[in-house]
């Protein structure tokens, strides 16, 4: 077994232990990582379809608590900005899409250490850019999670409901972006099989998460998570 092949197992158990505790997270921190070891693109198709698999995993533990009055406009836009953000990564150059995740780990994570308070939206009609945004950043980079995560805080979901509700909009998602990526031939033998190779870790992470979950501090656990995406994007923006 190669050391390429030791690393990409675990960075891919890593993002499914963090999404499995934390709800979220499983493609910030995978895709900026892949793609030091695969181009881009075979990281966005392979890290697509290991999301719609831990996600669908996931949504069996949250499913009581999915709210899809809350939800289905967000799912309709971000169903709408995913075929752009795949055109995009597919024509963009590989310096400028890793320039582009790295601001967007930076600013996520600063955004969430310093913990603004943000301000409540009540208006619905609000879902439809926050969704059009995730489509886009899902599309292009598989990281549609943020603009989720701020519209279900400006709501005020409850934590269940936040957690059920994040697992169907991510797998929605992820399926649409799975969809996009296989009408545009980027599904090869080789994507295949590096999906296939990060199954055994997708379960062991998801294991390892819904364990953890009963005694980990969840709070401290993303702290630290949101630290080392911050390294992560200072290190993306370096030459």
């Amino acid at each position: 077994m190669s050391m390429d092949t030791v690393a990409i197992a675990l960075i891919v158990y890593f993002a499914i232990l963090t999404q499995a505790i934390a709800g979220s997270g499983l493609a910030l921190i995978s895709m900026p990582l892949l793609v030091q070891f695969m181009d881009p693109l075979t990281a966005a198709a392979v890290v697509a379809l290991m999301a719609l698999t831990t996600q669908l995993v996931m949504l069996t533990r949250y499913r009581q608590a999915v709210n899809m009055g809350h939800i289905w406009r967000l799912m309709l836009a971000s169903v709408a900005g995913i075929p752009l953000g795949v055109l995009a990564l597919a024509s963009l150059d590989k310096r400028l899409i890793l320039t582009l995740l790295g601001v967007l780990l930076i600013g996520y994570a600063l955004y969430s250490l310093l913990g603004p308070r943000l301000p409540e939206i009540k208006n619905p009609r609000w879902s439809y850019p926050f969704g059009f945004a995730s489509g886009l950043l899902g599309g292009a980079y598989n990281t549609g999670g943020p603009p989720f995560v701020i519209y279900g805080m400006c709501r005020r979901w409850p934590a269940t409901e936040y957690k059920g509700n994040l697992q169907v909009l991510l797998m929605v998602n992820s399926f649409s972006v799975v969809v996009a990526h296989l009408a545009a031939g980027h599904y090869t033998a080789g994507v295949l099989q590096q999906y296939l190779i990060t199954l055994p870790m997708i379960a062991l992470g998801t294991l390892s998460g819904f364990w953890l979950d009963r005694y980990i501090n969840e709070a401290l656990f993303k702290k630290i998570v949101l630290v080392v995406l911050l390294f992560i994007g200072i290190k993306m923006l370096l030459p």
